[in-house]
């Protein structure tokens, strides 16, 4: 027993010993799958659109709304309206990167380039002509009917005898309400002798020793003009553009001093409180047209060209909530923008707005 039991325990170590076990079959790490492609994430953020005051108003939300659906298809993204009550605070929305597109006056764009080399105009309307050469709206001097006759000189409408008044301006960032019309002040007075030295900043403030006995500053277009036919003023300056959704011409020619606006008898606010209050224009200044300002910080350069395109289409040309249609009118839609012949959205260079850097020099 013994010499099996030794036999049997030498067999278990060679077999232990000299044994090998069968090699393990070489393992391969499986191919990695090719890693997806992500699709970039689509910018969701709404574009956010700047209104001066005067396009603030609740009577053009639909106007508003027009535009706005037309960007927020182009770029597949919501939009959201961003209303005034101050120029300042229109021109720091994109000063500050605070807004992505603002439909500014031309003194307004250029104020909020100075702060924000970024800012480029995207499109301004055309004139009638569907281009840049006729693309005008105009400035006006306005007195309230019946005093019209204090300011002839010769038999001829003048701006001389509007030192001493009560008057109105819009903002003196308003390129129509303020920079347009101060300047024609200043370089009319600045023959006599007593105004020689006179700047812009000198019709800011009213008193006895001041250009005006007192000034006033509508905030809007249709503040200023309010500030008038209410008597707060006795002369008053803002576009025919900002506030025709709410006057009619009631004598003479539109547009040329000696013409005489009355408003509606059913003018939303604010000028609901002065149903057939007249006013008589004694000096009008065409002016450019207001740009659609882009922020180049907060938009690239593919969705500014994409908008540019989308606004200066023909659809958007004629379609009636844009660039509304004399019918459209009558049947009480309040426009942005008219259509009479061919106006249209153009795209026009930054130096376009030149002629108003100039008329700070």
């Amino acid at each position: 027993m013994r010499k099996v039991f030794g036999f049997i325990v030498m067999l278990s170590l060679l077999v232990a010993c000299g044994a090998q076990a069968p090699a393990a079959e070489p393992t391969t790490a499986p191919e990695a799958a090719p890693a997806a492609t992500e699709a970039p994430v689509a910018n969701t953020k709404p574009v956010i659109i700047v209104w001066l005051p005067n396009e603030s108003g609740a009577d053009i939300a639909a106007a508003r709304d027009a535009i706005g659906a037309v960007v927020s298809e182009t770029l597949g993204r919501p939009v959201e309206h961003k209303l005034t009550t101050d120029y300042i605070i229109a021109v720091e929305a994109l000063a500050n990167d605070n807004g992505d597109l603002a439909f500014y006056g031309a003194q307004a764009y250029i104020e909020a380039k100075n702060k924000n080399a970024n800012v480029v105009p995207l499109v301004i309307t055309s004139g009638a002509s569907g281009t840049a050469k006729d693309a005008l709206y105009h400035a006006w001097f306005a007195v309230n009917k019946g005093s019209e006759a204090d300011y002839m000189k010769d038999g001829a409408y003048s701006i001389e005898n509007i030192q001493g008044k009560k008057f109105s301006f819009v903002s003196n960032s308003s390129t129509s309400g303020f920079k347009v019309p101060a300047k024609n002040i200043t370089t009319f007075f600045s023959a006599q002798d007593k105004w020689k030295e006179i700047t812009s900043d000198d019709l800011l403030e009213g008193g006895a020793d001041k250009f005006f006995s007192d000034v006033q500053f509508g905030g809007s277009h249709q503040g200023s003009a309010v500030n008038l036919v209410s008597g707060k003023s006795e002369v008053a300056v803002f576009c025919d553009t900002c506030v025709e959704n709410y006057v009619e011409l009631s004598s003479g020619e539109n547009n040329v001093a000696g013409a005489s606006y009355k408003v509606k008898e059913k003018a939303d606010e604010p000028f609901d409180k002065f149903p057939g209050k007249e006013f008589v224009l004694i000096s009008v200044t065409p002016v450019l047209n207001s740009p659609f300002a882009a922020n180049g910080n907060t938009l690239t350069a593919e969705e500014i060209k994409k908008l540019q395109d989308a606004l200066t289409s023909d659809a958007v040309a004629n379609n009636p909530k844009i660039f509304a249609t004399k019918a459209e009118i009558e049947a009480g839609y309040k426009p942005i923008f008219k259509k009479t012949k061919e106006e249209r959205f153009i795209v026009v260079e930054d130096s376009f707005f030149d002629p108003i850097r100039a008329l700070s020099e």
